[in-house]
């Protein structure tokens, strides 16, 4: 499977952290779907010096770009504009 990094920060209007919270048991459930079908590898909320949530990043992986653009098409976090810029880099995890 190919890896990929994805960096992803939200919006910075008003509304941001609160339409991010509405929808996060959305995303969380989307994720529990990867990590089920082995997709998902680690993941987190990037924060502000504030320690608030400000954008996430995770590490994923999929058969082919098709699934990478099927996952892309359906994440809540993209879908109801939480995330304003998605940054989407092969990667690889080192094993050690």
């Amino acid at each position: 499977m190919d890896q990929y990094l994805v960096t992803a920060y939200d919006y910075t209007d008003e509304g941001a952290l609160s339409r991010r919270m509405n929808v996060r048991p959305h995303h969380l459930d989307n994720i529990a779907r990867l990590k089920e079908k082995g997709n998902y590898i680690k993941g987190g909320a990037i924060l502000n010096e504030d320690g608030k949530m400000i954008g996430s990043a995770m590490i994923v992986q999929f058969e082919n770009e098709e699934e990478l653009d099927a996952w892309r098409q359906s994440e809540p976090y993209i879908t109801q504009k939480i995330w304003e810029s998605v940054d989407i880099k092969p990667f690889r995890v080192a094993e050690v």
